[in-house]
C-alpha cells in the first residue's frame, strides 16, 4: 500500500483496537484533538480528513486544553482507550508539554503528535524553529522526552514499522503506561512508502495480568498471618486492573480494613463497613488512625505519593509494608516486601495463599503455615466502621446549612446528594482536592471520581472533563475555583461548539485561597494570593464576570449565593446540560477560609524564621523514611 507517512499513521491508528473491563471491543484510539498549523495541517490533516468517518477529529481551542482533554478521557476509560493531540510546531507543540506531566505522572496514556522541523534543513530556519547552536539535532520537541514514557522522531515513513508497535505496548501496558511523543517532521509526514498490507490488519490490545512471584506471594502471605491489625490500601492500579471485587473479596473474607487513596477513590462503597475511608492529607481522620495503628499496610496499585502517606508520617514506624504493583520500580519502594504483577491476579493468587483449602500442588507453603483460615480479630475489623461512623457526623456537621456564602464542603454535599451511581465527578488543584477525596461518599458500582492529584494541574479541571464527558455515559461535574478557570477555560467552548454535555462548578472567593492558607498558616504574610494581597494600580481593581464569560463561551449558566441557591441551581445546570448537549456553568460565591481537613501532614520548606518551623521539626521527626 503506498501511503504518505501521515496516512499510514492513521491507518495504524483505526486498526487498534482495544478490550474494556467488562470484556467490550473498542477503538484504542476514539478520538482525535486537533489544531492544525503549518506544522501537520497538510501531512497529518489531509490523512485524517480522508479518514474522518472512522476516527473523529475534535478541535481544540488551546493545544494544552485539547491534550488534557485526552488524559481525562483515558482516565475515564480505565486506561482502556487513548486520546491522540496533534499540533504545529513550536509554540503549538511546547503547549502539550504540561499535558505530557499530568500523564506522565498519572501513569494515563496519551498520544502526542506534534509537528517538527524539516529533516532535509533547506528552508532552515522555518517559522516557529528555535535554532540551537552547539546541536542541530535539537527541535523544541525535545522538551517532550522528560515527560514521555516513548519517545521518537519519524525521519523516514518506513521507520513507523518499528516505531508503531512500541507506540501500542507502552500505552497497553499496566507498568509502563504513560505519555507517548511522536515528533512528525512535516516534509516526512508527506513522503510516501510501500507499506505492507498486514501492517493494518486490526489488532486487539488486551490487558495482560502478569502474575506475581509464587515464593514472594508465600512470603507475603506468611507475613500477614502474623500481622494482628492488616490494613489494605486501595490506588489507583486497582481500579485499571478492574480488582475492586477481588479487594473487597480478600478483605472481607479475613476482616481486613480498607482506605482509598486518591486516585482509588470511589471503588469501595462509602457504607461498606470494612470502609475506613480516604487516606492521607486530602483523606480522612479515620483512614488516618486507622493507618496509624496498623502493624501491617497491605497498598495495591499506588505510587504511596506524600499526599496520600502525609509525607510518610501516617504510617507506624515498625508497620511492615507489601505492596502490590504492575511496575517494580513501584513495588520496591520504601523497604516494601514486593509483589510485582497484575493487582487482580495477584489478589487473588494472594487470596489462595491465604486459605489452605484453596492451596493446590503449584502453590508454595510457608514453614509455620497453620491448616486454619486466617481471620483477623474482630475488635480491629470492626474498628474500621467505628472510625467512619466519626469522620461522616464531622462532614455532616460541615456540609448542614448556615447562612452567608457557602463553603466548599457544603457544595460538595449538594453535588454528591444529587448525583446518580453512574455519575462522574471531577477537581484537580486547589483547596476542592481536600473537599472532594475526604467527604465524597461514593455508592458502588464503577469508580466514577477523577482527582487529577499526581500532576495537580490548574486547568486540569475544565479540560478533562471535555474528555471524560466524550467517554461516561453518566453525567459529567467538574469542581473548580476561580484560579483554576482563569488558568485555562477555552475548552468550555471546545465542549460546546462539539456538543458534549458537563456542569463546570465555579467556586469564586477571590483567589488562590489554599494557598493563601499555606502561607498564612506557616507564619507567612499575606501577599501575591488573594486579590486583596497583591499589587495593582488601581484604588478598586476590577472583578471577572464569571458567569458573562461562561456565557459567552456558549454555556448554560447559573449563579447562586447561599446552599439553597446551590442546590437549585444545580439541579437546573443538570438538566441543562443534557437537554441542550452542552456544558453548564454554575458560579458560585464560597467562603474563603472554611476547610475540610483531615489532621494530616504536608512537609514544605518552612523558613527557620517563621512560626510554623518548629511544628514543621516536630513532624519532621516523626517522618519515617523506610518501614
Amino acid at each position: 500500500m503506498k501511503l504518505t507517512a501521515a496516512q499510514a499513521l492513521v491507518a495504524w491508528l483505526i486498526a487498534q483496537r482495544s478490550e474494556t473491563i467488562d470484556g467490550h471491543e473498542v477503538p484504542l484510539f476514539p478520538a482525535v484533538f486537533a489544531i492544525f498549523g503549518h506544522g501537520n495541517v497538510l501531512g497529518l490533516g489531509t490523512a485524517l480528513h480522508e479518514r474522518r468517518d472512522e476516527i473523529p477529529v475534535w478541535r481544540g481551542h488551546t493545544e494544552e486544553g485539547m491534550a488534557l482533554a485526552a488524559v481525562g478521557l483515558a482516565k475515564a476509560t480505565h486506561r482502556r482507550q487513548v486520546g491522540v493531540a496533534t499540533s504545529s510546531i513550536g509554540p503549538g507543540a511546547l503547549n502539550m508539554v504540561t499535558a505530557a506531566g499530568v500523564a506522565h505522572a498519572n501513569r494515563l496514556p496519551l498520544l502526542l503528535l506534534p509537528g517538527d522541523t524539516f529533516t532535509t534543513r533547506a528552508p532552515d530556519p522555518v517559522l516557529q524553529q528555535v535554532e540551537h547552536f552547539g546541536d542541530g539535532t535539537l527541535t523544541v520537541n525535545d522538551a517532550f522526552r522528560a515527560v514521555s514514557r516513548y519517545f521518537d522522531r519519524i525521519t523516514r515513513p518506513e521507520q513507523l514499522l518499528a516505531t508503531l508497535p512500541q507506540v501500542a505496548r507502552v500505552l497497553t501496558d499496566a507498568a509502563d503506561a504513560g505519555p507517548v511523543t511522536l515528533a512528525l517532521p512535516q516534509d516526512v509526514q508527506a513522503e510516501i512508502y510501500d507499506f505492507p498490507e498486514s501492517f493494518f490488519e486490526p489488532v486487539v490490545h488486551r490487558v495482560v495480568r502478569s502474575r506475581a512471584d509464587q515464593r514472594s506471594l508465600a512470603d507475603a502471605a506468611a507475613v500477614l498471618r502474623a500481622s494482628s491489625r492488616p490494613l489494605l490500601v486501595l490506588g489507583g492500579g486497582v481500579r485499571y486492573s478492574g480488582a475492586a471485587a477481588d479487594a473487597v473479596e480478600l478483605a472481607e473474607r479475613h476482616g481486613i480494613p480498607i482506605v482509598e487513596t486518591t486516585a482509588g477513590r470511589t471503588l469501595i462503597p462509602h457504607q461498606h463497613p470494612l470502609y475506613a475511608g480516604p487516606l492521607g492529607v486530602t483523606g480522612s481522620a479515620s483512614a488516618n488512625t486507622m493507618a496509624g495503628a496498623a502493624d501491617l499496610v497491605l497498598a495495591v496499585g499506588t505510587r504511596l505519593q506524600d499526599f496520600t502517606t502525609a509525607s510518610w508520617t501516617v504510617f507506624a514506624p515498625d508497620a511492615t509494608l507489601i505492596t502490590i504493583n504492575a511496575a517494580r520500580f513501584d513495588a520496591v519502594k520504601h523497604g516494601a516486601l514486593a509483589l510485582v504483577g497484575d493487582a487482580a491476579a495477584a489478589l487473588r493468587d494472594l487470596a489462595v495463599q491465604l486459605d489452605p483449602n484453596m492451596l493446590g500442588q503449584n502453590e508454595i507453603r510457608r514453614s509455620g503455615d497453620t491448616d486454619a483460615e486466617w481471620r483477623v480479630d474482630a475488635d480491629w475489623t470492626a474498628r474500621a466502621a467505628a472510625v467512619r461512623t466519626e469522620w461522616d457526623a464531622h462532614i455532616d456537621t460541615l456540609r448542614a446549612p448556615t447562612t452567608g456564602l457557602p463553603t466548599y464542603a457544603q457544595v460538595v454535599g449538594v453535588v454528591n446528594e444529587l448525583s446518580g451511581p453512574d455519575d462522574y465527578v471531577m477537581t484537580a488543584s486547589g483547596g476542592m482536592p481536600g473537599e472532594l477525596v475526604g467527604g465524597w461518599r461514593a455508592t458502588g458500582g464503577a469508580p466514577t471520581m477523577d482527582v487529577e492529584y499526581g500532576f495537580s494541574c490548574m486547568g486540569y479541571e475544565i479540560a478533562g472533563a471535555w474528555g471524560a464527558a466524550m467517554a461516561h455515559d453518566g453525567l459529567v461535574t467538574t469542581m473548580l475555583g476561580d484560579g483554576s478557570y482563569l488558568m485555562l477555560n477555552s475548552e468550555l467552548f471546545s465542549a460546546a461548539f462539539a456538543g458534549h454535555p458537563l456542569v463546570a462548578i465555579v467556586c469564586d472567593n477571590d483567589g488562590y485561597a489554599v494557598i493563601a492558607r499555606l502561607q498564612e498558616g506557616q507564619g507567612g504574610e499575606p501577599f501575591n494570593n488573594f486579590y486583596a494581597n497583591c499589587r495593582t494600580n488601581h484604588a478598586e481593581p476590577p472583578r471577572v464576570d464569571f458567569a458573562a464569560h461562561a456565557r459567552a463561551l456558549g454555556c448554560a449558566v447559573f449563579t447562586a449565593t447561599d446552599v439553597d441557591e446551590v442546590r437549585n441551581a444545580y439541579a437546573q445546570a443538570r438538566t441543562a446540560a443534557r437537554d441542550e448537549s452542552r456544558p453548564a456553568v454554575l458560579v458560585v460565591r464560597t467562603q474563603p477560609s472554611a476547610w475540610t481537613e483531615a489532621g494530616a501532614w504536608w512537609e514544605v520548606g518552612v523558613p527557620e524564621h517563621l512560626s510554623g518551623r518548629a511544628a514543621y521539626e516536630e513532624s519532621k521527626a516523626r517522618q519515617v523514611r523506610y518501614l
